[in-house]
Order: C-alpha cells, then sequence, then structure tokens
C-alpha cells in the first residue's frame, strides 16, 4: 500500500529528528557529567559547609565542637591577625619575586633558546622529582649558620642571621613554586609571533617599547595564571613557614594546624578558614575579571 505524505508532513518529521538527536545528546552529556558532580558536591561543597556549621559553634570542655549558633568565633579572628599578616604579605611579595625571576628565564627558553629547548625544561622540572619535604629541609643548612652566613662572615659581614626570619621563608617560597611561575608564561611566550618582533623593531621601537607593547600584553595570559596559581597554593601554605620559619614567620595555614591539632578549637578553626576561603574567592574574582579582560586581547598595550 502507498501512503502519500504531505510537504509539510515530511518538513515536521524533519525536524523532529535533530530535536530527538539534541534531546538525546543532553542526556549523554548529563550522564557523563553525573560522577564529577556528585565529586564536586562531596568533596568540595559537604566539607565547606561542615566547616561553616562549625565555625558558628563553640568549643567543647574537652575541644572538639559543641553545637551553637554565634558568630563570636569571627569576632576574635583578631587574635590571628598575625597569621593573616604574614600570609598577606608574603604571599603575595614571593608571588612578585617568583615573577620577577620567572620571566627573563620563560623569555629565554621560549624565544631565545633554539637547540636543547626540551633538555632546559626538564631541568626546570627536575625539583618536582624530589620531595618537597627534603627540598625544603636542604634550606636549613644552605640557610643555617654553617651555610650562607658562615660565607658572609668570611667576607666581613658577620652576625648575618637568615634561618628563622621573613627573608628564609620568602628564598623558600621562591625555590618551591618558581617552576609553577614559569610555565604557564613559557606556554604564552612560545605562541608569540616572532615576526610582531621584528616589526616592532623596523618600526623604530626601542627594545623596551616593543617588550611593553607587544611582548608584555601577548604574555599577559600566561603571566595572570602563573601569578595566581603561585599565590593560592602560597595562601594556604604551610610546610615553608613551619621549617624555615621556625614558629616564628608563620602563615594562616599554620594557625590552622594548631587551632585544629593542637588546642583542639575546632570551631574557631573553622571560622579561620572560611575567612580564609572567603578572601581566596574574593581573588578567584578578581582573576576572571583580569582574565576576561587581558585574555584575548592583541597587540594592544597593557600599561
Amino acid at each position: 500500500m502507498n501512503v502519500a505524505l504531505s510537504a509539510p508532513a515530511l518538513a515536521d518529521a524533519g525536524h523532529a529528528v535533530p530535536a530527538v538527536g539534541r534531546s538525546l545528546g543532553r542526556r549523554v552529556t548529563l550522564l557523563l557529567l553525573l560522577p564529577s558532580t556528585l565529586w564536586f558536591l562531596l568533596l568540595l561543597l559537604l566539607p565547606l559547609l561542615i566547616i561553616l556549621v562549625f565555625s558558628l559553634g563553640e568549643r567543647s570542655p574537652v575541644g572538639g565542637y559543641s553545637a551553637a549558633l554565634t558568630l563570636d568565633n569571627y569576632l576574635n579572628l583578631g587574635s590571628r591577625a598575625k597569621a593573616f599578616y604574614n600570609t598577606l604579605l608574603l604571599a603575595p611579595l614571593g608571588t612578585l619575586v617568583c615573577l620577577v625571576a620567572a620571566y627573563p628565564l620563560a623569555y629565554f627558553l621560549a624565544v631565545k633558546v633554539q637547540r636543547n629547548r626540551s633538555l632546559l625544561l626538564t631541568l626546570v622540572i627536575v625539583p618536582f622529582w624530589t620531595s618537597f619535604l627534603i627540598r625544603t629541609y636542604a634550606w636549613i643548612f644552605i640557610l643555617g649558620g654553617k651555610g650562607l652566613p658562615a660565607l658572609l662572615a668570611m667576607v666581613g659581614l658577620e652576625n648575618v642571621r637568615l634561618i628563622n626570619t621573613p627573608t628564609a621563608v620568602l628564598i623558600g617560597i621562591v625555590y618551591g613554586y618558581l617552576p609553577l611561575m614559569v610555565f604557564p608564561i613559557y606556554v604564552s611566550l612560545e605562541k608569540l609571533d616572532k615576526r610582531l618582533l621584528e616589526a616592532s623593531s623596523d618600526l623604530g621601537a626601542s627594545a623596551f617599547e616593543t617588550f611593553r607593547r607587544v611582548t608584555l600584553p601577548l604574555s599577559a595570559p600566561g603571566v595572570i595564571t602563573g601569578s595566581m596559581l603561585v599565590f593560592i597554593l602560597l595562601m594556604g601554605e604551610f610546610l615553608i613557614p613551619a621549617i624555615l620559619g621556625g614558629g616564628k614567620v608563620f602563615f594562616v595555614g599554620n594557625a590552622l594546624v594548631d587551632l585544629f591539632l593542637q588546642s583542639r578549637n575546632w570551631p574557631f578553626g573553622s571560622a579561620v578558614a572560611m575567612t580564609l576561603v572567603a578572601m581566596m574567592l574574593a581573588i578567584i574574582a578578581l582573576y576572571l575579571k583580569l582574565v576576561a579582560r587581558y585574555g584575548k586581547r592583541g597587540t594592544e598595550g597593557m600599561l
């Protein structure tokens, strides 16, 4: 039996097939996202919710958490002002020093090196092959009385103290986190079209003007990404201040360890942690704004 279909019916059938395909595609996408979404809820949002609830409670007589609804823990944040001060001072400063040290190295690897580039990049990665703890401990000897201070004493600079000072912590920060700053900048500079540098020079721009108007704007995404990567990790740093600061230079991470594991004041520790999280969210929002502003710029100057 022959069945004749009208033109409108054929058109409706043609539209129905893509609609079914799109619906099936959305379902498949949701199924693929479901495991990661559950993982995100279980390991990030749920712990944050627990910490938030703890921060509104009270310390029980034997330590730990006692149910309550109070803001006293947040009002007492001033007692850990020194930890926040050290973190907000040394974390940005360490990030800046890492940036100043990493940019020339990344530029040299991406623009100047033609041969053995892979070998040099491997040498940058080599420190990650050793335990971060062991590498940080090594600086105790280097910065201790028999290390750099002894060498400085031989040239007439006596009584120089480096270990257990902010300088020691800053040195440890730069040493430990420099590779994390190098690679994002390197990736941005590697994509740099060398013809733009030649064109800038042919048009009479000085080396500084070429850097300011061409190189720096094009590498801005790498600079921003590397800076935020290092800064976010430094905000939660614990090991370097604990080892090289000797209990005299401590970050928020050290305060959290003290509150949770030693004094067992979980509500106050939770309030400190939530404050740190809020600060990091504000910083990430600024990061996203900077990426949106500079990430897609071409040769427009940043300054």
